[in-house]
C-alpha cells in the first residue's frame, strides 16, 4: 500500500486544525519505501500536550510488523553496504537539504506533538538538521589502518566495516535530534537502520522520514515502526532478539535501558546506550554568577526541564548562595508558561500526565520533609493538567526524592557546599555519570574539577554542551558508548582485519 504524498480520507478528516495543513504529517508507518498500516489495522492517538487534543492516528504495530521491518532492513543492506563512501555522502548531503528547506514545518510538529515551545523546536531541529550534515561528511572520513608486519611474508592492514540492520530506539523528549544523532552515523557507516521513535512522538519521525525517501535513500535502508506503550515492550524485544539486527541504539530512561541491554545479549548485539542522569551543577564562589544563573536557566528549564543533561542539582558555594538564589529567582520569573506555539512561551507542558504527576509528587515530599519552596511549587491547573511553575526550593536533604531522583521537571534544587572536596563527594555519589557542570574562574580548580567529576561530559563556565562534532554519551549506569562526533561511526562499524601473506 503506496500512499506517499496523501493521507487516507478518513484518517486525515480526524487531523486537528494545528497540523492538517502541514504536508510532511503522515498517519502510516513506513516501511521498504513505503507508507504502510499496521496488520492488525489497529491504530493510537498522537495528542497535543498541551491541550489533550486529538493529533491524529498512527499504526500501532506488532511482532509480526516489526519482523517484517527487520526482514526489509536486512535484505537492503545486502546492497547499501557495497555503496561507497561518497554515495552514502551525497545521499546524506540530499537528506540534510531536505530538512534544511522543511525546518519550519518539522519544528511546527514537533511544537505539536512534544509541546515545547515553537522557538526550542526550531532550535531542535537545527541541532538535528547538524547530525545530517555531520555525518554526511564523515561517510567520507572512517578510517583504516596499516601496520608493520613482524615478519617479511605478510602485510597487516585493519579496515572498518559497516555492523549491519541497526535498531534505533527513541525518545519523545528530542524527536528529531535523536533520530538524526543515530541514523546519520549508521547511514554513513553503511547500515539500514530500524526506528521506533517514541509513542508520544511518531509524528516527527515520519516526517523526516518521508523527506529521506525523496532524498533519494534507496528502499528499506530507513524504516519507521509506530507503536504505542502498549506494544512497546513486544516491539523492542524483536529488535533485541532478532539475529537480523546487528546493533541497538536507545536513548531513555536506565530502568529500560538495562532491560533491553538484557535482551540484546541473546544474540550478542553491539549495543548503545544513553540512558537517564543526576546532572551537578556546581557554581564556586570565584564565578561570574550572572553567567552562572544563564547558564542554569538554558540547562534547567530548556524543555520544561526535560532533557537527560538538565541540570539535576544546583550546588552553590555557601558564600555566595544567597546571592546566586536571589539572581536566580529574577531570571525564573522572566519565564513564561503556556503551549509551546504561542508566541513568547517559553516553558511548555510536561509530555503527559504521568510526567506531572511524577513532578508535583518530588516537589511535594521535599517540601513535607522540610525544603524550603522560593518561587513556583504548583501545577499551573488553569492551563491544563501538564503545565507546572518554573520553581526553586532550598533546604533539600538526603531523605529527599528531589536530591537522589532524576527530576525531569522544571524545579531547580539548590542546595549549599563549603569547599571543593564536599562537593565533589556529594556530585559523584550517585550511579549516574552522564553530564556534569560548573563555575569556576580558578584555573587550577578548572582542572582539578574536571578531572574529578564522575561523568561522561562536562560543562566547564557552559550550560549547553551537546554539538554533532562532540562525543555524547555517560559512565556508570548512564549508557554505553559515544553518539556524534567521529566516534559515533565506531557504534555502527566493526574493525576487520586483513592479512596478506607473500613470499
Amino acid at each position: 500500500m503506496n500512499v506517499i504524498g496523501k493521507l487516507p480520507f478518513v484518517i486525515a478528516t480526524r487531523l486537528s486544525q494545528q497540523i492538517r495543513n502541514m504536508s510532511l504529517v503522515r498517519s502510516l508507518a513506513f516501511v521498504n519505501n513505503q507508507w504502510v498500516p499496521a496488520s492488525s489495522g489497529e491504530t493510537f492517538e498522537v495528542t497535543n500536550p498541551a491541550n489533550g487534543q486529538v493529533l491524529g492516528q498512527v499504526p500501532d504495530m506488532d511482532v509480526d510488523d516489526t519482523e517484517q521491518a527487520v526482514n526489509v532492513a536486512f535484505e537492503a543492506f545486502k546492497t547499501w553496504e557495497h555503496t561507497t563512501a561518497k554515495e552514502r555522502s551525497v545521499l546524506l548531503r540530499k537528506w540534510y537539504n531536505l530538512l534544511e528547506d522543511n525546518k519550519d514545518e518539522i519544528a511546527r510538529i514537533m511544537t505539536a506533538e512534544s509541546g515545547k515551545p515553537l522557538s526550542e523546536a526550531a532550535g531542535e531541529v537545527a541541532y538535528a538538521n547538524g547530525f545530517i550534515d555531520w555525518f554526511s561528511e564523515e561517510a567520507r572520513r572512517i578510517p583504516g589502518e596499516i601496520v608493520a608486519s613482524p615478519t617479511q611474508t605478510k602485510e597487516m592492514m585493519m579496515i572498518r566495516r559497516p555492523i549491519g540492520v541497526a535498531a534505533l530506539i527513541t525518545p519523545w523528549n528530542f524527536p528529531a535530534a535523536m533520530i538524526t544523532r543515530k541514523a546519520g552515523a549508521a547511514l554513513a557507516a553503511g547500515c539500514t537502520c530500524v526506528i521506533k521513535p517514541a509513542e508520544d512522538t511518531p509524528l516527527t519521525a515520519l516526517a523526516m522520514a518521508d523527506l529521506a525517501a525523496k532524498a533519494g535513500i534507496p528502499k528499506g535502508v530507513i524504516n519507521v515502526v509506530t507503536c504505542s506503550r502498549k506494544k512497546a515492550a513486544e516491539v523492542g524485544r524483536v529488535l533485541c532478539t532478532s539475529p537480523q539486527v546487528a546493533g541497538l541504539s536507545f536513548t531513555g530512561s536506565t530502568n529500560v535501558g538495562k532491560l533491553l541491554y538484557e535482551q540484546c545479549a541473546s544474540t550478542v548485539k553491539r549495543v548503545s546506550l544513553e540512558l537517564g542522569g543526576n546532572a551537578p551543577y556546581i557554581v564556586f564562589e570565584s564565578a561570574d554568577l550572572e553567567a552562572a544563573v544563564k547558564g542554569t536557566i538554558a540547562c534547567k528549564f530548556r524543555n520544561c526541564g526535560q532533557t537527560c543533561v538538565s541540570a539535576n542539582r544546583l550546588f552553590i558555594q555557601e558564600s555566595i548562595f544567597d546571592q546566586f538564589v536571589a539572581k536566580l529567582e529574577e531570571a525564573v520569573k522572566g519565564l513564561k508558561v503556556g503551549d509551546g506555539a504561542a508566541a513568547g512561551v517559553t516553558q511548555g507542558p510536561l509530555i503527559n500526565d504521568a510526567q506531572a504527576t511524577k513532578v508535583k509528587q518530588l516537589v511535594e515530599d521535599a517540601v513535607k520533609k522540610g525544603a524550603k519552596v522560593h518561587l513556583g511549587g504548583k501545577p499551573v491547573s488553569e492551563m491544563g493538567t501538564r503545565f507546572f511553575q518554573p520553581t526553586i526550593i532550598s533546604d533539600v536533604d538526603h531523605s529527599m526524592r528531589v536530591f537522589n531522583e532524576e527530576i525531569f521537571g522544571p524545579v531547580a534544587v539548590c542546595i549549599p557546599f563549603k569547599n571543593e572536596e564536599e562537593v565533589l563527594a556529594i556530585a559523584n555519589s550517585t550511579r549516574s555519570g552522564l553530564a556534569g557542570y560548573f563555575y569556576s574562574n580558578n584555573l587550577s580548580q578548572i582542572w582539578r574539577v574536571a578531572k574529578r567529576l564522575e561523568v561522561g561530559m562536562v560543562g566547564i563556565n557552559e550550560g549547553l554542551l551537546s554539538a554533532p562534532e562532540a562525543a555524547f554519551g555517560g559512565i556508570k549506569e548512564s549508557g554505553i558508548g559515544r553518539e556524534g562526533s567521529h566516534y559515533g561511526i565506531e557504534e555502527y562499524s566493526y574493525i576487520k582485519y586483513l592479512c596478506f601473506g607473500h613470499d
